[in-house]
Parts: C-alpha cells; sequence; structure tokens
C-alpha cells in the first residue's frame, strides 16, 4: 500500500484526473498548482491555515506562495520525484473545505454572509 502511494504516475494520467475531479487544478513543472483568489489579507491567511492544517493531518506537505489576494499551492511527492495519488487526495480535500458554504447546505450552519465584503474570505469561481 504504501508503496502505491509512493508510485509517481504519467502526466497524462495526473492530466485526466485532475480534468475529471479538479479542473482548477494544472499539472506544471512537474507539480499540480491551484491558484485560490481571496477577498483580502484575512482570506489568504484563512487559505493558508486551512491548506497547513490539511498537509499537516496528512503528513505531506505542499509549498505556498501567496500575496496580499491570493495563495497559490503547489503540491509532488518529493521522495517519489513526482506525482502521486497523495497529491490528488490531498489537493481533493483542499479543495473540498476551501470551498465549503454551509450556507448553500440544508443544516444549522449559516455560513458567512455573502453580501458583505467584511466577512468574505475567498472569491469562489
Amino acid at each position: 500500500m504504501a508503496a502505491e502511494r509512493e508510485k509517481p504516475m504519467p502526466d497524462a494520467e495526473v492530466n485526466a484526473w485532475l480534468q475529471k475531479n479538479l479542473p482548477k487544478w494544472r499539472l506544471e513543472n512537474g507539480w499540480i498548482r491551484r491558484t485560490y483568489k481571496t477577498s483580502g489579507w484575512k482570506g489568504t491567511l484563512m487559505v493558508i491555515n486551512t491548506v497547513g492544517h490539511l498537509a499537516e493531518a496528512a503528513w505531506h506537505h505542499p509549498d505556498i506562495t501567496a500575496s496580499y489576494a491570493w495563495v497559490e499551492v503547489r503540491l509532488m511527492t518529493h521522495t517519489a520525484k513526482g506525482i502521486t495519488a497523495k497529491d490528488l487526495e490531498l489537493a481533493k480535500k483542499i479543495e473540498d473545505v476551501v470551498h465549503w458554504q454551509p450556507g448553500k447546505e440544508e443544516g444549522p450552519l449559516e455560513g458567512t454572509p455573502t453580501g458583505d465584503m467584511r466577512f468574505a474570505y475567498i472569491k469562489y469561481d
């Protein structure tokens, strides 16, 4: 099982998986990447902290570049020198959590107010 998680995948397989499951992510220069646009510094920090928490829990560590209103996440399994199932699964978890909007679900969690930019943190695309 561990060997399968560490097996680098061919680029065509990575691209097909991303297109089907994470179309906003792209394969570029040996990394899978995604840039999240935020509403400002507060949102940027929230995305960074979310990615950091998920990566640490998964024991798989991305490269992150950030500025005032954006965060780029890059994943690659360094020990495999390529993209593995670990990268794809962590990317999926990051995407799910960063874009989670409880206000659009049935349930008691209402989510942040959508009409007030003081509370917005990510620009949903």
